[in-house]
């Protein structure tokens, strides 16, 4: 697939990250001797200038599975593309049975987005934009199509690169 080759994964070192909770789901386990309940937590971190990360703990505590997805969101780091605290352009992405459409938007519209993608595009630090979720609202599925999304995105200047040509010319046609 052509969309991984343009994945630029980052290291954790000299990054200020700050992580944001999505979601906790309480499980139960049903044996002979009763119920055994575990938790398990999604996770975004981000250091709301461009790069962003989800993961997945599970633990049969809450402090210990958040501490986990925590862990794993900063394995999973990517760079995104944000200009002037928006999107470069409108982009639509599915991940199972969530699909998300997320817009630029002009400066002092906020972040127009529901719970699970609301986190995810402020970890990434973009400011203004418009967000919609169809489909599923199942927090997995809509964290993990929010940063397909996010990494499908490119910027003018890699445009330009990709293409071979100056960066006036990608907007003059």
């Amino acid at each position: 697939m052509a969309v991984n080759a343009n994945i630029k994964k980052v290291r954790t070192s000299d990054l200020e990250l700050k992580d944001r909770l999505v979601s906790i789901q309480r499980v139960t386990k049903v044996t002979k001797g009763g119920r055994t309940f575990s938790f398990s937590a999604i996770v975004v971190v981000g250091n709301e200038n461009g790069v962003v990360g989800y993961g997945l703990g599970k633990a049969s505590e809450v402090t210990s599975a958040i501490a986990k997805g925590v862990e794993d969101a900063k394995k999973n780091l990517v760079k995104i593309p944000v200009l002037k605290g928006t999107i470069p352009h409108a982009q639509e992405a599915k991940f199972g049975g969530s699909r998300v459409l997320i817009k630029p938007a002009a400066p002092g519209t906020g972040v127009i987005a529901g719970g699970a993608m609301r986190a995810v595009l402020e970890s990434v630090g973009v400011h203004n934009v418009l967000a919609k979720s169809k489909g599923s609202s199942n927090p997995h599925n809509l964290v993990k199509a929010t940063v397909k999304a996010l990494i499908e995105l490119r910027d003018a200047y890699s445009v330009a690169q990709v293409r071979g040509i100056s960066l006036t010319k990608v907007f003059n046609g």
